[in-house]
């Protein structure tokens, strides 16, 4: 059979253009050249695409069959990238433009999570420029948490205890965001757990993060090398079918298909988990929980990609029955 031509699209505009370059990397050297033919889609920081042959062919497929996005945080996990895709009439890995656009705004997700009765940390979101320091401080209790709203990786927040930390962290955390949110702190446990599917979607093994900061910020998700991360968690068999309930939960809620990590809190005090957030391009570097988590759970790099395809195949095929027009 001839081999799907696999377009990987990577880089980006986005502050986590060098992750996106690392996960790309791994996804590359793992696809199995028996199926797929290669080629890179390189996007700069300015946003030039560079199309970038990988050991090109005579005679091979000029065209297109598959896109893999591996374009973190904005203009690529924002449902902007998703939406050209779409256009294009292209099949692509992962979420569609919904799911995409809702789960990268924090606050978004977390108002459809709450209709849904999942459980959530409680929050003040206030917009770039206008902050009102006075009615957070009166709404929740330090510590809090400064994130912008629309970004990932950690890029851009804080974890603050005193109001001249939270002036600091709300300018901080706008920078990269009009719309900020602020959350309750929680003094606990920080969880992931990764989803794969469409229809009938499966969550994987959970695994713990124990950061080697305060808590799991940039640092040390990609440059210390000091956070712990443990897989299979250490749950009771009740916390982990719970943690897995929710994550797919939360999937179903912004309509997610393809793939995500959800991610976790539990309080220590009650042991009571939270959904902190849906990343729905997951990384897919040296060091990411997401393939790691499905490793653990039975289903080897490798697969997992055969798998994120073939559900993004399905997913246009099953699209081509729509009718758009009378």
């Amino acid at each position: 059979m001839p081999r799907l031509h696999v377009a990987v699209l990577y880089g980006g505009r986005s502050g986590e253009h060098e992750i996106s370059l690392r996960s790309a990397e791994s996804i590359i050297a793992c696809l199995d050249r028996s199926k797929y033919e290669v080629q890179r889609i390189f996007i700069t920081p300015e946003g030039r695409w560079e199309p970038r042959a990988l050991s090109p062919e005579p005679g091979a497929n000029p065209g297109i069959d598959v896109v893999f996005p591996v374009l973190h945080g904005t203009f690529g996990e924002d449902g902007t990238i998703q939406g050209l895709l779409e256009l294009a009439d292209l099949p692509y890995v992962g979420a569609g433009v919904l799911a995409s656009a809702v789960a990268m705004d924090k606050e978004v997700t977390k108002r459809l999570l709450v209709q849904r009765g999942l459980p959530v940390v409680e929050c003040v979101t206030v917009p770039r420029g206008f902050p009102n320091v006075d009615q957070i401080c009166a709404r929740l209790p330090f510590p809090m948490f400064v994130k912008p709203s629309n970004l990932g990786s950690s890029v851009g927040i804080s974890k603050v205890t005193t109001r001249a930390e939270l002036e600091g962290a709300l300018e901080l955390a706008g920078q990269y965001d009009r719309k900020i949110l602020v959350e309750r702190g929680i003094t606990g446990r920080e969880f992931e757990c990764s989803v794969l599917g469409s229809e009938q979607p499966l969550a994987a093994v959970p695994c713990e993060v124990i950061p080697s900061r305060e808590f799991y910020d940039y640092e040390d998700k990609y440059l210390l090398d000091a956070a712990k991360l443990i897989v299979p968690a250490p749950l009771t068999p009740e916390q982990t079918a719970e943690m897995q309930r929710l994550a797919i939960a939360a999937y179903r809620a912004v309509e997610c298909e393809g793939m995500a990590r959800v991610d976790f809190l539990m309080d220590t005090a009650t042991e009571k988990l939270y959904i902190n957030e849906i990343n729905t391009i997951p990384g897919f570097t040296s060091i990411s929980m997401y393939p790691k988590m499905w490793e653990a759970a039975g289903v080897p790099f490798a697969e997992l990609l055969d798998r994120l395809i073939d559900l993004a195949l399905e997913r246009h095929r099953s699209r081509a029955a729509t009718r758009f027009k009378r």
